[in-house]
C-alpha cells in the first residue's frame, strides 16, 4: 500500500444534474430495499466499510485455489457476477452516505493516477 494520499474533494464529484439518470434509479431501487427492511440505521459508513471488505473476500474466495492461467466456468462465473453486485452495492451505499457520483469518483481517481509516476519493474 502506498503511503502517499492522493485525496479526492467530495465536492468535486457530487450527485448532481450530471449524474448518470440510471445510477440515480438504481440507488434509489436498492435504497427502497433497505430501507423496506428496515436497515438504514445499521448503514453508517464503518458498518458499510465493514460489509464491502467481506464481499470483497468473497469475491477474492472465488479465486482460492486458482492458478493464474486457470479458466472460470459457468457457475463461477455466475457466482463472481453475484459478488461482484454486492461489492457494487455497498460502495453505491457508501458513496450515497457521502454524496458523491462513484463515476465521477472513479474518473477523478484515474485522473490522479494518470499524473503519477509509478516505480518501473522489469516486466513493464
Amino acid at each position: 500500500m502506498s503511503s502517499t494520499i492522493h485525496p479526492i474533494d467530495p465536492s468535486t464529484v457530487p450527485v448532481d444534474a450530471h449524474t448518470s439518470a440510471h445510477y440515480r434509479d438504481v440507488l434509489a431501487q436498492i435504497v427502497a430495499f433497505r430501507d423496506s427492511k428496515g436497515w438504514a440505521e445499521y448503514h453508517t459508513l464503518p458498518n458499510l466499510a465493514k460489509s464491502l471488505s467481506i464481499e470483497a473476500s468473497e469475491v477474492l474466495e472465488i479465486f482460492q485455489w486458482l492458478d493464474t492461467g486457470d479458466q472460470l466456468g459457468k457457475d463461477e462465473q455466475a457466482h463472481l457476477t453475484e459478488e461482484l453486485a454486492d461489492v457494487l452495492t455497498y460502495t453505491f451505499f457508501m458513496c450515497d452516505r457521502l454524496g458523491v457520483d462513484p463515476l465521477k469518483l472513479v474518473a477523478a481517481k484515474n485522473a490522479i493516477n494518470r499524473g503519477r509516476h509509478w516505480a518501473q519493474t522489469e516486466n513493464d
